[in-house]
């Protein structure tokens, strides 16, 4: 059941209300802010650093105080913290000590899903590109859904996304406005994480749980506890039988369950849910069958064998295949139509930092391609590394990964050192530092990760700091070779600094290359 401190905020009502959100910048917190601000809040936020978030959140007319906090706005009901933000946060002690509400991101997320038709994004890998091409899909469709994302996607927020854009973010109606549910209330993506069984707060009517695997490790004791943890997410769906949703027509809205056939222990978390539950997979004997040709990048679904819809994806790999079947699948579950469903599918460009093309910069006899990812999980290195070899065919692919919290890499340390055998050369950086205490700090370091993959054969170094990789990027780097820097930290400002190099010794070319030229034409007209 949703805690009690989220069903307590049902009673808040939003309008003319006072809300400050602590870590405003980050990811999720602003797009939440946005939403709320559309319900009729006031929104203001603090963060630790200033950054194109919280100039854009300022351009919109939410103040944020950057830097070190000051104290909470006189005029405050509710302070939301996001999950960085510890217990001795200035401003979270001044809110106990003032008496003022203080609820977590997670929890605000599940207030802002009462009175909304919701759909929440579960799983180990694929949250945050699914999320965002289920909002982008129903967006085309005419469904204006409201989206939080936990990364940026132009596509549906800002120019390209009408209402509410910024980031990962768009506010969409009170309603749905089309389809056979028509008139319910309205469409709400987003994702569901289960760090800290933060998801527990959600209150979908629909959900997806994509797969199933070891992460978070830091708060859960087992796999067992974490597929328990998603069980529980599950139970939260209401029962098959329409509970009875205003719809303004004689049609209603019963909860579902689509969760992947294979990869997500199906069996123990889905017996005897009282939602409907379907699945979805490569398998024929799931419910919803994927088929994927990775030469044409082209999927499709079956039903009992039937074609229902194929599509195109600009984006590479089985798992974007499978991201894009759930999604396809879910927009249906809301009303869309098939043909719609597929030609917006085309039409998605894809998340920043997934899997994401930098684009091309010359090296000496040719050029180099860039790509920048956020994966930092074993599985999500290996099927990005896979489908990246598939579909480029480089010469060499060289990967620039920088781990991920210091428990992550010593809990998979094994699985990180198999997941990277697509890789021809592989550049690791200091871990990246998030939670972990100065004793697990001590328990592993990247040096353990580069001797795992060399052991397994794997061409692989410690260098640091970001810019000395740029500088080695630049020395061994050859015509029809792939980069592609992974992470979730801020590694991939390396994959810009080295495409930036490529832009700045193209430019200088260019203007040598003019020089001699005009030298040559002044030279020539001074003949006589």
């Amino acid at each position: 059941m949703p805690h009690a401190a989220t069903r307590d905020l049902s009673e808040l009502d939003l309008a003319g209300k006072n809300l400050h959100l602590v870590g405003i910048g980050g990811s999720g917190m602003n797009g939440l802010a946005r939403m709320l601000g559309g319900r009729g809040a006031r929104c203001t936020g603090s963060d630790a650093n200033a950054s194109d978030v919280t100039e854009a959140l300022e351009a919109e007319g939410i103040p944020v105080e950057v830097g070190s906090p000051g104290p909470l706005p006189a005029e405050c009901d509710l302070v939301i913290r996001s999950a960085a933000i510890r217990d001795d946060h200035p401003q979270i002690l001044e809110a106990e000590a003032r008496g003022i509400r203080h609820v977590t991101y997670a929890e605000a997320l599940g207030f802002a899903q009462s009175g909304r038709t919701t759909v929440s994004i579960a799983g180990t890998h694929g949250k945050s590109s699914t999320t965002a091409l289920l909002g982008f899909i129903l967006a085309k469709c005419g469904f204006d859904p409201s989206v939080i994302v936990g990364a940026n996607v132009p596509q549906i927020s800002g120019s390209e996304g009408g209402e509410g854009g910024g980031g990962g973010s768009r506010t969409g109606s009170a309603r749905l406005p089309a389809g056979p549910f028509a008139g319910a209330p309205g469409a709400f993506v987003c994702e569901a994480c289960e760090f800290n069984r933060s998801f527990h707060h959600h209150r979908p009517t629909f959900a997806l749980i994509n797969n199933v695997e070891e992460d978070h490790l830091d708060c859960y004791g087992s796999l067992d506890e974490i597929v328990q943890s998603f069980r529980t997410f599950a139970e939260l769906l209401p029962p098959a039988d329409p509970i009875g949703l205003a719809t303004g027509t004689d049609a209603a809205i019963g909860g579902r369950l689509l969760i992947a056939h294979d990869g997500a222990h199906r069996r123990e978390i889905a017996a005897g849910l009282a939602c409907r539950v379907e699945t979805f997979g490569f398998s024929p004997s799931a419910d919803w069958q994927v088929v994927y040709d990775a030469r044409s990048s082209r999927a499709g679904l079956l039903r009992d064998g039937h074609w229902v819809a194929q599509w195109d994806l600009r984006l590479h790999g089985d798992h974007m295949a499978l991201n894009s079947a759930a999604a396809a699948i879910i927009a249906h579950w809301y009303g869309a139509e098939w043909e719609a469903i597929a030609a917006a599918i085309a039409h998605f460009r894809g998340v920043e930092r997934r899997m994401q093309k930098l684009g091309t910069r010359p090296v000496a006899g040719g050029e180099v391609t860039i790509y920048d990812d956020y994966g930092h999980h074993p599985t999500e290195c290996e099927r990005t590394l896979k489908a990246l070899r598939a579909a480029e065919q480089p010469k060499r692919l060289i990967c620039v990964f920088q781990p991920h919290q210091h428990s992550r890499t010593r809990f998979l340390l094994d699985q990180f050192a198999a997941s990277f055998e697509t890789a021809d050369v592989v550049i690791v950086p200091h871990i990246y530092f998030v939670r972990d205490s100065e004793i697990e700090r001590t328990r592993v370091s990247a040096s353990d990760l580069v001797d795992r993959l060399r052991q397994r054969g794997t061409t692989a170094m410690h260098l640091y700091p970001f810019a000395a990789i740029v500088d080695h990027l630049e020395v061994m780097c050859r015509p029809g070779d792939l980069v592609v820097v992974m992470g979730a930290g801020p590694v991939g400002s390396i994959a810009h600094e080295f495409l930036a190099r490529g832009d700045a010794s193209a430019a200088g070319l260019q203007a040598e290359s003019r020089s001699l030229s005009g030298g040559a034409a002044e030279g020539a007209a001074a003949c006589p």
